[in-house]
């Protein structure tokens, strides 16, 4: 039986987008997802998200990672849901919706989308570098030359240290460039490799350089493209966060939903 999809983009950061109002799509089938992420063998894409219906809500996104996965909240894959339920019919231009980490809102202004993300309740210290959750996981380390690191083997190395290797985290490499300007480069855990953008590793590292000093709101550069966080500072913590970049759709199409793979 054929499935219908749609890819989108947000910074780079790809997902195969799926209408599972219906219900019909085998979400337990990690395989499946699996190898319709696989960018030799499927589709291709960082994780794929599915589109449902909820009582309470405008629609609920349902985020997968690469490896198959039930994930955590995605920034960059709640815009493209954001941008899809408005192709579908589903909003106009005003999202509350539910992910993984509970409700959110969202506003399409034109090309981009403006996402509220959650509060943040703090931060922790681990020597020069921080970790906090921002939906997902996120380990944050500032660096002087972040587009000449080795993003893969240093990602890597923090992501499986004894720590973090049961539940995994996303690693982030953060660069200021200006007074208002970071470059941010990330290790996505289910992708287990860079990706082009993360959005709750942007925020993540913007709330960061807000504690180092850095004033909302903060742009953001990443090799997929550029996104703004804006936040305020309470106590030890965030709230007020919202994430502000594009989402794009790329292509539609079928591909065979075979029943094992």
């Amino acid at each position: 039986m054929p499935l219908s999809f749609y890819k989108y983009q947000g910074t780079g950061n790809d997902f195969v987008m799926i209408d599972n109002r219906k219900l019909n799509f085998p979400a337990e089938d990690e395989q499946m997802i699996k190898h319709l992420c696989d960018r030799r063998t499927g589709i291709g894409a960082d994780g794929l998200i599915l589109l449902q219906d909820h009582d309470d809500y405008d629609f609920e996104m349902v985020y997968f990672n690469a490896d198959g996965r039930l994930g955590s909240m995605c920034g960059n894959g709640a815009r493209c849901t954001v941008r899809f339920a408005k192709q579908l019919g589903v909003i106009e231009d005003v999202a509350y919706f539910l992910a993984a980490d509970g409700e959110h809102q969202a506003t399409i202004e034109r090309e981009e989308i403006q996402l509220k993300m959650g509060d943040v309740a703090g931060v922790e210290r681990i020597g020069q570098d921080f970790y906090l959750n921002t939906g997902s996981p996120h380990y944050v380390r500032f660096v002087d030359n972040v587009r000449d690191l080795d993003v893969y083997a240093e990602g890597r190395a923090v992501r499986y240290n004894d720590r973090f290797v049961a539940k995994g985290t996303n690693v982030n490499f953060v660069e200021r460039l200006s007074e208002d300007t970071i470059y941010v480069r990330t290790y996505e855990r289910g992708v287990e490799d860079e990706t082009l953008s993360c959005g709750t590793g942007v925020t993540a590292c913007a709330l960061v350089a807000g504690m180092r000093g850095m004033e909302s709101p903060v742009r953001v550069k990443t090799p997929g493209g550029n996104l703004q966080v804006s936040f305020e500072q309470h106590g030890d913590g965030f709230r007020y966060v919202y994430l502000t970049g594009p989402a794009r759709l790329v292509f539609t199409g079928t591909v065979p939903l075979p029943e094992k793979v």
